[in-house]
């Protein structure tokens, strides 16, 4: 049982941090491309935890989560704003919600992110590929200055996989990140494929971290294995990297996701640090 293990590792629960509710139109839209993956040619992606949002809250605390995102993303313009809507309603209704935002590079960002901050917003999810935007568009520069200025994390897609996007990739995070030096960025799923080079820029640079999203789980490691060094790297990124599990939408148990960290062998207070410590200092509750 997650609870009894959480208790062994000394932590009152779990917070992670890639957690996904979303308005039920979207969330459908996403649960359908997921459906269709082995049409691709892709091993098949059954989602797991398909219910509503209340039986979500439900079964993420019982397995012992006690905070989570509802990490929206807006893919074009228009969206940020309801979708943003949407995740404060629900974190009004649970206090286990943690109030989440996203933002896309259109005339009105500066308000939508003003808006978002000024409504107790306490994490960022913004998704490269799928928005298809850099994340250094001009348009964006008074979207960052705020969040920068605020201290508040950014989840942010933009490794090259699943699919590498026209703005995908290290380079563009490198320049985001020395225009934006305060700025606290969380790499969604370690930023795979390219573990290794998104590993060294959190190793060098103190606001970068990493999530762990699907890292090494048994559906990943069929599309982007982590190299065999990953988890010495991950041990020297110790208070650099936090729990993410991509909940509801993956092909396996929410318990897989945390006995692919335990087997990797870095002890208690290892795990205990990406578990709960570090996620809840990147939120200002530590």
């Amino acid at each position: 049982m997650i609870p009894d293990w959480l208790q062994r590792l000394g932590v009152p629960g779990i917070v992670d941090l890639h957690v996904h509710f979303m308005p039920d139109r979207v969330q459908q839209k996403v649960w359908g491309f997921f459906d269709r993956v082995a049409e691709t040619g892709a091993a098949p992606w059954p989602v797991t935890y398909r219910f509503s949002d209340q039986e979500r809250v439900e079964i993420l605390r019982r397995l012992g989560v006690r905070a989570f995102t509802t990490l929206n993303y807006a893919h074009r313009a228009g969206m940020a704003g309801w979708l943003n809507d949407y995740s404060r309603e629900l974190a009004a209704t649970y206090p286990a919600v943690i109030s989440s935002g996203t933002f896309f590079p259109e005339p009105e960002v500066e308000q939508v992110v003003a808006d978002a901050l000024a409504g107790g917003v306490r994490v960022f999810k913004v998704h490269i590929q799928v928005g298809n935007f850099s994340p250094v568009d001009d348009r964006l520069t008074p979207a960052w200055q705020q969040i920068a200025a605020a201290g508040t994390p950014v989840v942010i897609h933009c490794g090259n996989g699943p699919h590498r996007g026209e703005h995908t990739g290290i380079g563009p995070i490198r320049e985001l990140v020395e225009r934006y030096p305060e700025l606290v960025l969380v790499i969604a799923h370690g930023g795979l494929p390219d573990y290794a080079e998104f590993a060294e820029l959190a190793q060098q640079h103190p606001n970068v971290y990493l999530d762990t999203t699907m890292v090494g789980t048994s559906y990943m490691e069929q599309l982007a294995p982590i190299p065999p060094d990953y988890p010495e790297t991950m041990a020297r990124l110790a208070g650099k990297v936090v729990l993410g599990t991509d909940f509801p939408t993956i092909p396996y148990a929410y318990a897989h996701q945390l006995e692919v960290l335990a087997n990797w062998g870095l002890g208690d207070a290892w795990l205990a640090d990406v578990l709960w410590h570090t996620p809840r200092r990147l939120l200002g509750d530590a």
